[in-house]
């Protein structure tokens, strides 16, 4: 049985006639807002084909409660529509038989909702008989009973009822009537009284004995019967007027689960099976053969008030006849002495004995304050709904009941676990307080209750999370001998067993909290998979993880499992595709957080799966965040050329249409040193975008030919895959300054963004043999070596000599010499830095336009003690280059200098996201900079550690990183800092370099100084 949702739009046909595209947008978003409601009320999306949308869902409640708002929210958005162009739905709800076929769903049940929708208005809710009956008392909206309905393909009459969602109608039923009653002549009466008292007893015998049960079959069992009693608690049915009361019945159901796992006499499935049976008509007859056990238990619930009234029956399925059935009428105050009385009652049906040892009543709930109860309930139901938004309401409701009882130890294991889920859910501040936290909590817990398993095992898990692992294996080994029947219980301990390296004992006990669990969550497959995986048991472990992802295709673990574990067992494919599947519904994964989650004790265990997971294909860091402006990357164009030693040309050309794109405001530009990455490699477009954080990617390819020239350009809208702008150019080689100012013109003109100064290209150069020496000498450049600079300073003096107006080659020329500086080519440091400062002035006498070189003139002036001088050339240099990585990190730099770090800070984030793949090593020393000058100590030994993985042997990073470590009072970290740098370079001296730094602020160099000294390094 199930609940079906079934929806069309009214005059789809006439729409589209009239507007085929417009039609079709406003159908997906339409799509959008039932996807959400059916998600948001626990139901599933079966099919969507044209305009129709099914759904399932297993309450029928949430059903129909679903219908109504589709059509609030769907009312909302045609409000703003002229009446010809609004998307009116029809909605029919059913509950009936379904037959399930894979992720299909067929038969009476879905063919009646679809009738049922042809029976609603536009904008309106029709409703079956049966769907009727099980929500009448239980929403705030009303009804109009439409009589017996003949459908098509249904053989008998089908009661509807039209929902009626104005506020006025809720809680009428219009047009329904009970039957009349007929008038009996005398003799009538008479005769019926006469057969009454002939017949009395087996009247009484027929309408009040319980009804027949049809019996289970042993052989048809989906398990073994277990050599105990074996019993299935199914959720009571909440009989009040107020679905708010779901909690108190569920609460009641687990209360009694629970009470009775404490018996090691009983064999009892956990709440997860039980509890999917939850809002179904179903027969004991298949909960017995589905689940494996003799005895169900079945009851009811109604609360009203202080007040209760609960049922239960205990059935012995194999027979097929109750064991014992009782209604109890009490005071809610009395729940607890209830809980326990309808656990005995249990017990004694079963011929269970208690036993010195055995108990039950408060160590069972845990408090006496009833109010302390009903809110501990809430929160539970709140928690086991996983979601961040539940998460956090159920530790607001727990913080509540332990100021109502502080003595309450169930309330202090649950809160414990509401801090350690934010660690999963990745809403943690800081995972390390959330777990000290849940620690502080377990503990407290287990101080009121030593005996509590279930507690003592949840305060391993939190030990296993902070990787205290001795006091892990304490809590879990002495859990398991305190209660080896809770499947709570169970399933922590295995799970703590696998991390804790044990994962051949943790195997076993999965397989028992399964049996007692059939129906399972995903999650449990998923962790007896990793037990599988971290055994070397490959094939077990995928079969598990397939297991979770048939189990519950929305849970994103078990997709993840099959990507990783499809790796490891030779299937690459298998493992690719599941890993896409994976980033479509959870696009924000990376790696690198997905880590720093896991708490292997081995760490072999913990690199061999991220290992697994990363050849699958899935990302190493989370994607970044599309700027609020057109954004683009400009990926390498492909040498297509015959000779390889044209290369320099491809890059030249993508440099040059980096460059002059960098030059609006208007749009976001990712540096050539991130795009470049990409050289070489087979591209995916919504890879780039992902992990450059850009809405557009730029491809292309160049085919050089003696004079003659091919080249191709294609804009791809990467978040779609969907191609903007295609063009190919067959020109000459003298047409390459038209064909890069054409392609810039036709990205700007297809990405909507203004032509401003500066972007079509003020040419710096007309002679095309000087272009090309430069393109040739930035080649060289890049590959940051003796050999190379001096290469790239011949051709740069050649294109000068080509050309003596060549604003770019002067630029070039005055990084070389800088470069000269940096690589110990230099014999007077000083003479080269003043000479880099002509260059650069001359450079931008010529071309105002040149960001890079405006950005290195204010380096090289606050190098010289010129700080105002230095920070204009900082500021023009983002004038002209709002999109230049380069110049937002010389600027920083600047402004470190010049006593304004706190700005700089900004900056540096700018640029490490304009170029987040392939910064180069002064991108970390100028933020590292920031950092220590702001007091950021944390950030800046981040940073710099950052930058020492990038250049290991990089003794200014080592010297920064003493500085900050020595600052916090970290002093045997910055002492063994200081000794790596000492072993990298043994004539370091801590007074030469402070004595070369040109700060603005004089005392920043001798505290600088102290710090190195006090760390140990040499004066």
């Amino acid at each position: 049985m199930a609940a079906i949702l079934s929806a069309d739009v009214k005059g789809y046909s006439r729409l589209m006639s009239a507007d085929e595209e417009g039609t079709v947008k406003s159908l997906n978003k339409c799509r959008e807002i039932i996807a959400t409601c059916v998600h948001d009320h626990k139901g599933r999306i079966v099919d969507s084909p044209g305009d129709n949308v099914l759904a399932e869902f297993a309450s029928t409640v949430e059903a129909v409660k679903c219908a109504v708002k589709i059509q609030e929210n769907l009312k909302t958005t045609n409000a703003d529509l002229p009446e010809s162009r609004r998307m009116e739905f029809r909605i029919g709800v059913n509950l009936g038989d379904v037959i399930e076929e894979k992720d299909r769903i067929y038969g009476d049940g879905v063919n009646i909702a679809a009738r049922l929708e042809g029976l609603a208005e536009s904008g309106g809710i029709c409703v079956s008989g049966t769907a009727f009956d099980h929500v009448k008392n239980k929403l705030s909206v009303g009804y109009q009973y439409l009589g017996k309905q003949t459908v098509k393909n249904i053989p008998d009459p089908v009661r509807a009822y039209k929902v009626l969602m104005e506020p006025e109608a809720a809680g009428k039923l219009i047009g329904e009537q009970e039957p009349k009653q007929t008038r009996w002549g005398r003799k009538a009466v008479a005769a019926v009284a006469v057969l009454v008292l002939v017949a009395g007893g087996l009247v009484w015998n027929f309408y009040f004995r319980p009804p027949p049960i049809e019996p289970a079959s042993k052989e048809k069992m989906a398990y073994p019967l277990p050599d105990k009693p074996s019993i299935a608690v199914l959720p009571f049915a909440n009989m009040s007027d107020d679905p708010k009361q779901e909690f108190f019945s569920d609460g009641i159901t687990e209360e009694i689960i629970t009470a009775l796992s404490k018996s090691p006499y009983i064999f009892v499935i956990a709440r997860n099976s039980t509890f999917t049976y939850k809002g179904k008509p179903i027969k004991v007859r298949q909960v017995s053969e589905e689940l494996g056990v003799r005895y169900v238990l079945e009851g009811s619930v109604r609360r009203e008030g202080e007040r209760v009234r609960i049922t239960a029956q205990l059935i012995d399925a194999i027979k097929g006849h109750h064991l014992w059935a009782e209604r109890y009428d009490r005071e809610t105050k009395e729940i607890f002495a209830l809980q326990d009385e309808i656990t005995m009652k249990i017990m004694t049906a079963l011929n269970v004995t208690l036993r010195a040892g055995d108990s039950f009543g408060k160590g069972l709930t845990g408090t006496r304050s009833l109010e302390a109860f009903l809110k501990f309930i809430e929160a539970r139901e709140r928690f086991y709904r996983y979601t961040k938004e539940d998460n956090a309401l159920a530790r607001g409701l727990l913080e509540e009941v332990i100021s109502i009882d502080p003595n309450y130890c169930l309330a202090y294991s649950l809160l414990a676990a509401t801090h350690a889920s934010e660690v999963w859910f990745g809403t943690s501040k800081s995972p390390k307080d959330s777990l000290a936290t849940a620690i502080e909590l377990g503990e407290k817990a287990i101080a009121l209750d030593e005996s509590n398993a279930d507690v003592r095992s949840g305060l391993g898990y939190h030990y296993v999370m902070a990787k205290q692992f001795d006091k892990a294996i304490a809590q879990t080994e002495r859990a398991l001998a305190l209660d080896p029947n809770s499947s709570v219980n169970l399933y922590n301990c295995a799970c703590n067993l696998a991390f804790l390296g044990r994962p051949k004992e943790a195997i076993p006990i999965f397989h028992e909290v399964l049996r007692r669990n059939p129906f399972a969550p995903a999650q449990y497959f998923v962790a007896l998979g990793m037990a599988y995986r971290m055994a070397g048991h490959y094939a077990e472990a995928l079969e598990q993880a397939k297991k979770a992802v048939d189990r519950d295709p929305k849970n994103y673990f078990g997709y993840l499992a099959v990507a990783g574990t499809s790796i490891l067992a030779g299937r690459e494919e298998e493992g690719r595709v599941a890993a896409e599947q994976f980033l479509k519904t959870n696009p924000k994964f990376s790696l690198e957080r997905y880590a720093t989650t896991l708490p292997y004790k081995d760490q072999s265990h913990l690199n061999l799966w991220t290992d697994a997971l990363r050849k699958a294909g899935l990302p190493e860091k989370p994607p970044l965040p599309l700027p609020d402006k057109p954004s683009i990357a400009v990926l390498p164009f492909v040498n297509m050329s015959e000779d390889k030693s044209q290369e320099y040309f491809s890059d030249g050309l993508t440099e040059e249409i980096i460059t002059a794109l960098s030059k609006t405001p208007k749009l976001f530009v990712i540096a050539r040193n991130s795009s470049s990455v990409y050289k070489g490699k087979p591209v995916n477009v919504q890879k780039v975008s992902r992990e450059l954080g850009v809405k557009y990617v730029l491809e292309g390819s160049v085919r050089r030919s003696g004079d003659q020239l091919r080249i191709t350009a294609q804009l791809i809208d990467a978040t779609t895959g969907n191609h903007i702008w295609a063009e190919r150019y067959d020109r000459e080689i003298k047409d390459i300054f038209e064909i890069q100012d054409n392609i810039t013109l036709e990205i700007m003109k297809a990405l909507d963004v203004e032509l401003i100064r500066g972007v079509k290209r003020e040419r710096t150069t007309d002679n095309l043999e000087a272009f090309f020496k430069l393109l040739q000498a930035n080649d060289f450049i890049f590959q940051f070596n003796r050999e190379s600079n001096v290469q790239a300073r011949k051709l740069t003096e050649d294109a000068i000599k080509l050309d003596p107006q060549f604003a770019s080659a002067y630029y070039g020329l005055a990084a070389i010499t800088m470069m000269d500086v940096m690589l110990g080519i230099s014999k007077s440091p000083k003479e080269s830095r003043m000479k880099a400062i002509e260059l650069c002035q001359k450079a931008t006498s010529l071309d105002d336009t040149l960001a890079g070189a405006y950005g290195l003139l204010g380096y090289l002036y606050v190098q010289i003690g010129e700080y105002e001088e230095g920070v204009k050339a900082g500021e023009r240099a983002i004038e002209v280059g709002p999109s230049s990585a380069e110049a937002h990190s010389l600027f920083a730099q600047v402004l470190n200098f010049s006593g304004r770090a706190q700005e700089a800070i900004a900056l540096n984030e700018r640029a490490f996201r304009l170029n987040p793949v392939g910064p180069t090593t002064y991108y970390y020393t100028h933020a590292s900079f920031s950092y220590i000058l702001t007091g950021r100590y944390e950030d800046a030994v981040r940073i710099t550690r950052q930058e020492l993985s990038r250049s290991p042997n990089n003794v200014l990073a080592h010297a920064r990183l003493v500085w900050a470590l020595s600052a916090m009072g970290r002093d045997e970290e910055a002492g063994a800092a200081a000794q790596n740098l000492l072993r990298i370079d043994p004539k370091f001296s801590a007074r030469r370099l402070t004595s070369s730094l040109t700060f603005k602020d004089p005392s920043i160099a001798p505290r600088y100084l102290e710090h190195m000294l006090k760390a140990g390094l040499p004066e």
